[in-house]
Parts: structure tokens; C-alpha cells; sequence
């Protein structure tokens, strides 16, 4: 999927032109030769568990009851580990203690790469100005949904044999169009 906003060639500001590279439809600059490969953004995604239950979050921008795991973007030069641990004290000031890698998913509806880690972590929790509630969660009332984490979620259930059943999203209204 090519990223419909990116128009123009950084490096020129030459309107970019699709064109067959590589086996795939890519946005490349006829000026300067310039090639948006559109590689997908890596995620660090992290089921956190402070002591037998499991952290879940509320992003500010998300519906109410809608929870997930910790996530965020991979900086430059840091593990996925080290992205991990750094995005749950950002967003939870929680320390982790120990990561293990659950695995890796993709989200193309995003184009993300998900790398998803269980994560043992201690401390008080204290959430940054982007998430607005918090669930603590026995595992086994754990309710995955079938993309991304929901993934992550279902196959560390599946590795405890922790029965589950998946969830469907609710689907986000659309605009509404009207004739003029």
C-alpha cells in the first residue's frame, strides 16, 4: 500500500510518479531518481505484567473501553528491548524487570511491524498525558482481537494454554457526506 500523502520527492520537490520497481508499485521521482520505498515503521509492543495481572491502557484519542497493550515507536539506534523498557516507563513509569520476546506481526492497515515482548515489570503506575485510564487484567480474561497486538495476546495466551476467543473492533464511524 503506497502512502497517499507523500506527493513530492524530498530531495528535489518534484511531484513523484508511481512506477514498477523492484516487482512492486513504488512512488519514485522522474527529476532526480529519488524512491520512496514505503518500508513499514517498527513498533515496540509490550503485555505487561505487574505482579499476576496484566497492564491494559486507554490512548486519549481512543473510544471509552477501549484498552491495549503498551506501544510506540522504535527510536534510532536502541534494541527492541531497549524500546520496550523505554516506552513502558514513558507511558506507565513502570520499570521493567525482564522482556521476552513474544513475536513479531505485521499491521499493514498501518504499516507497522509489531515487535511484541511479555514484560515483567514493578513500581507504581503513573500514566503520561497520552493514555487517560488503565485495567489491570487476570490473563485469562484477556479478549484478543485478530491484527496487530490482538495477535501478540492470542499466542501468548495459546503458549499458557489460557483459553480465548477473539474479538472484533468495533468499527470507527465514517464521515458522513453530503450532496451540495
Amino acid at each position: 500500500m503506497l502512502h497517499p500523502d507523500y506527493r513530492y520527492c524530498p530531495n528535489c520537490a518534484s511531484l513523484l510518479a508511481v512506477s514498477a520497481i523492484a516487482g512492486r508499485e513504488r512512488k519514485a521521482c522522474p527529476a532526480c531518481g529519488f524512491t520512496h520505498w514505503n518500508n513499514p515503521a517498527p513498533v515496540v509492543a509490550g503485555l505487561v505484567q505487574l505482579g499476576d495481572q496484566i497492564l491494559l491502557a486507554r490512548n486519549a484519542a481512543w473510544p471509552p473501553k477501549t484498552f491495549a497493550l503498551i506501544t510506540g515507536f522504535l527510536e534510532a539506534g536502541e534494541t527492541p528491548e531497549e524500546g520496550i523498557a523505554r516506552e513502558v516507563k514513558e507511558e506507565t513509569n513502570l520499570d521493567v524487570e525482564r522482556a521476552s520476546l513474544i513475536g513479531v506481526y505485521e499491521f499493514t492497515r498501518k504499516n507497522e511491524l509489531i515487535v511484541a515482548y511479555h514484560v515483567m515489570a514493578s513500581g507504581s503506575v503513573r500514566l503520561s498525558e497520552e493514555l487517560v485510564e488503565y485495567r489491570m487484567v487476570a490473563p485469562e480474561r484477556l479478549r484478543p482481537w485478530r491484527a496487530g497486538t490482538g495477535l501478540a495476546v492470542a499466542d501468548w495466551m495459546r503458549a499458557r494454554n489460557l483459553p480465548f476467543e477473539f474479538v472484533d473492533l468495533p468499527l470507527r464511524p465514517q464521515p458522513q457526506q453530503h450532496d451540495s
